[in-house]
């Protein structure tokens, strides 16, 4: 009985030590692809980044693809698939895409996660089945709203004669949420309605909203100093570039964008103030290393992420660009 008690001990921490090698070794082979729609802005830059941090310290692997497209983001998900890998974080080009993304990861066994926009169905719902990582956009936005009053006040500005560009980009719920955000905190100080002129871009970068400002300054000549709101921080500098190829300089311009991108931070790095006041800073690494994480303890270990977390950010300006960007770990 005794030795029979022994082989059976041996046996049960043999197959201990079996199930731990194999667990070690699927850890190991762990696959995540991060597909984003704007692989060239620093922002998905810096995601991507974050992701390799979480790959690093986990021992799994990262496939990096850009899709700008519907067909790219098809493609990318059958390439995924032959690398025979597990789970895909997507940032998509279109949010419309919905069906057609979950029903091809599905069909390639692909867990699914999205980041920074949340799909929609054919009605234009949220697909709320699929884990989200996003950006609480209205909320955001009225920060945005919140930073450009306080700065109106603080130069004694009379709202009355103050012209307001609204970048739009309608075709994004996010952009929509975002400048309805900061509309709604500007009316609510006293900002005439009248005073707020859409400019709306075609493609969500600083080209773009530099042609669509552009267009606004030239319809309302009347306005001799003018504040900016739009999707990013690319839509307010293109505003930015506009109103200074007319005259408005830091002194009679007050643009706060969304991001904290790296052409923000170039624009607080030059040696005289711009009308590019400020940016509220959201966090790549939230949504670069826990996306990631949250997926890499999904496919190991079966802890689904949260249907939805939102994240927030804080206004960064020349004054306290350091501090903000260290307290995001960047």
């Amino acid at each position: 009985m005794k030795t029979l008690a022994k082989l059976l001990t041996c046996c049960a921490i043999s197959g201990a030590g079996f199930l731990s090698l194999q667990t070690t070794s699927y850890a190991e082979d762990v696959k995540i692809g991060f597909v984003v729609k704007q692989p060239e802005e620093p922002w998905f830059q810096d995601e991507w980044r974050f992701a390799d941090q979480a790959a690093k310290e986990k021992n799994f692997t990262v496939v990096k693809i850009g899709a700008e497209n519907g067909e790219k983001v098809m493609s990318a998900i059958d390439n995924l698939a032959s690398q025979q890998a597990q789970g895909l974080v997507i940032c998509v080009p279109d949010v419309k895409l919905g069906p057609a993304v979950v029903a091809k990861s599905t069909a390639d066994h692909l867990k699914l996660m999205t980041v920074d926009d949340q799909l929609v169905d054919g009605k234009g719902n949220p697909i709320s089945a699929v884990p989200h990582m996003g950006i609480s956009a209205h909320e955001i936005g009225k920060q945005v709203g919140q930073a450009i009053v306080d700065e109106i006040k603080k130069r004694g500005w009379n709202m009355e004669d103050v012209g307001a560009i609204r970048v739009t980009y309608e075709q994004l719920p996010t952009a929509h949420d975002r400048v309805t955000g900061a509309t709604e905190v500007l009316l609510a100080a006293g900002f005439p309605k009248a005073n707020i002129i859409d400019a709306p871009q075609a493609k969500t970068d600083t080209e773009n909203a530099f042609n669509a400002a552009n267009i606004a300054l030239t319809k309302n000549p009347k306005f001799q100093k003018w504040v900016s709101f739009g999707l990013n921080d690319e839509a307010v500098l293109g505003a930015v570039r506009a109103a200074e190829g007319r005259g408005f300089g830091a002194d009679k311009m007050i643009g706060v964008g969304i991001g904290g991108a790296q052409s923000a931070i170039n624009e607080f790095n030059k040696p005289n103030p711009t009308g590019f006041f400020g940016t509220v800073l959201i966090s790549p690494k939230r949504h670069g290393y826990e996306t990631s994480l949250l997926m890499y303890n999904w496919i190991t270990q079966n802890q689904e992420p949260p249907k939805l977390t939102l994240t927030s950010g804080k206004l960064m300006n020349r004054d306290n660009l350091k501090e903000i960007r260290q307290e995001f770990g960047l």
